[in-house]
């Protein structure tokens, strides 16, 4: 596999210096020219247009006000989504949520209880070695109390340069004092990936974003999935990250030599593209045999994409769900100065089979109208048919559950009434995860704690007609047991849990059980698909 470039899709692909940044843009029109006394017509304009607001404009300016603005200008007019200029707080922002990288403790935190709550100690990190444990309380940070705190200014005060201290104050359960740890702050990376056994031994990984290290998480938990019968690759919600990343885990699943990804680009100065990277995979499928299904959705895009394109093509993965969104661009990201980077568009990857997933947009980010009867069609190797329309086009759509009306009544009656609804499922589903995992108990929902729940929200003002009604209380116990199982790390048990109401992952689940390879599942996905349009009782979610 070539590794000339490492191009991140809706991260960073490349920092690239740009030593004319610093000039004007008649001094790089000059040197474009080779004429070092020609200026274009155009770049006259622009500057005798700069000079005239800055020396007259009444509004006054200092010039570094009118660059950024004017490059600002410059982005919106590029009918370009994925533009922009970032400052030093953007551009770290970007980099961390794309990475899973950061420099702090490693911990989540959470204001429960109108109280700032670790929920989580990641292994490995400072806290885990400073003995920080889930359900502390952060009650001061360096001597500052963070009574009235978000979670935010918390978080912000936490972090900071790797080496250097934060001296906290922690009150935990049963203490009398507060404990007042001095912590050294230190790289910390959050994984990307939750797996575990659902169903009849069906293994399930949940693949957030394609982060630094994702290609190694996903292939310890196959190792994990040894004798699961099948696996789930969830790709759902997956806004994408780093390519390199991308074509190792789409390696993961595929034979040596076989094409994962291509990619074009500008010939730098010129109109014409050249194709200059191929990608091929150069290890064995870690899981050879077991049939593979992938999930996605609208908001699957960029390297994930990448991940689904490529296993559809080789007739290695049943794709369902949605049509994904169709980010088959890339950008590189340039160091303007020492303050400004900009991510810009600079090309277009296809799949295997010659796919160009990108779906165009508007500048705003908004699809233009299509007509599918000109989408073109392309075969795979076991004669599949498969749109080339723009995203990827799933093998077997299957609608998302939908809130019923009274469902729907609750959340609105909550948000009209500023009920917090999601932070008290957060608060409840917390504390019985504590006390079930300290009792060695099974991830469920006390039936008593569920009425005192309920009894709560009634106390906060949702109405009884909600907290009376049955088809509420499932929802509500069904979205509380799911992060039960969540916050006590039993991915497994959440999904089932979760495919209660998701008839993708469901029907995801229940393909897998019935089909022993991958032939086998493209013909239960085929008949099941045929129940569907046939307006026939589909097989009932889990």
């Amino acid at each position: 596999m070539h590794r000339k470039i490492f191009v991140c899709l809706s991260a960073i692909a490349l920092a690239v210096a740009l030593p004319a940044a610093a000039q004007s843009s008649s001094e790089a029109e000059r040197r474009r020219t080779g004429d070092q006394d020609v200026v274009s017509g155009g770049a006259q304009t622009f500057l005798g247009a700069f000079q005239a607001i800055r020396d007259y404009g009444l509004q006054i300016l200092a010039d570094s006000a009118l660059w950024d603005r004017a490059v600002d200008g410059l982005i919106r007019e590029l009918d370009d989504p994925y533009a922009q200029v970032f400052n030093p707080e953007e551009f770290a922002e970007f980099r961390e949520s794309n990475t899973g990288n950061y420099a702090g403790i490693g911990v989540q935190i959470t204001n429960l209880n109108e109280a700032i709550t670790i929920t989580a100690v990641f292994r490995g990190t400072p806290a885990e070695r400073a003995g920080l444990q889930v359900g502390d309380l952060i009650i001061a940070v360096n001597d500052v109390s963070t009574e009235g705190w978000t979670t935010r200014i918390v978080s912000d005060s936490i972090r900071g340069r790797v080496g250097t201290p934060v001296r906290l104050a922690i009150a935990r359960q049963g203490l009398m004092a507060p404990l007042t740890p001095s912590i050294l702050r230190d790289s910390v990376h959050v994984s990307a990936v939750a797996s575990g056994l659902v169903g009849m031994g069906v293994g399930y990984i949940d693949l957030d974003r394609v982060a630094r290290s994702s290609s190694e998480e996903v292939e310890a938990a196959l190792q994990e999935f040894e004798t699961a019968r099948g696996v789930i690759l969830d790709l759902r919600g997956n806004p994408g990250g780093y390519l390199d990343e991308s074509l190792r885990i789409g390696d993961l699943f595929l034979d040596p030599g076989l094409r994962l990804a291509s990619a074009e680009s500008r010939v730098p100065g010129q109109t014409g593209r050249n194709q200059d990277e191929v990608w091929n995979a150069q290890t064995s499928d870690r899981i050879p045999g077991k049939p593979v299904v992938v999930l996605v959705d609208r908001f699957s895009a960029s390297a994930s994409e990448i991940v689904a394109g490529a296993l559809q093509d080789h007739d290695r993965a049943l794709v369902l769900g949605e049509r994904t969104f169709g980010k088959g661009v890339f950008q590189n990201v340039f160091q303007l100065n020492k303050d400004r980077h900009l991510r810009l568009t600079t090309g277009e990857w296809f799949t295997p089979l010659g796919r160009s997933l990108h779906r165009p947009r508007t500048g705003q980010g908004r699809p233009f109208a299509e007509d599918p009867d000109t989408f073109p069609v392309v075969t795979t190797p076991a004669g599949r048919e498969l749109i080339a329309g723009g995203g990827v086009f799933v093998d077997l759509r299957i609608a998302n559950d939908t809130l019923t009306l009274a469902e729907r009544g609750l959340q609105s009656q909550a948000a009209r009434d500023e009920v917090p609804l999601a932070l008290r499922i957060e608060e409840v589903a917390f504390s019985e995860a504590e006390a079930r995992r300290e009792a060695g108990e099974e991830p469920a929902m006390d039936p008593a704690a569920m009425q005192e729940f309920l009894a709560a929200l009634g106390r906060e003002g949702v109405e009884s007609r909600y907290l009376e009604n049955p088809e509420v209380i499932d929802y509500l116990e069904w979205r509380v047991s799911q992060r039960i199982a969540e916050r006590m790390d039993r991915i497994g048990r959440a999904m089932e849990i979760r495919s209660e109401r998701d008839p993708v992952l469901a029907h995801a689940i229940g393909l897998l059980e019935e089909a022993a390879t991958q032939t086998e599942l493209y013909a239960a996905a085929e008949r099941l698909k045929q129940t569907i349009e046939n307006g026939e009782e589909s097989p009932a979610p889990r």
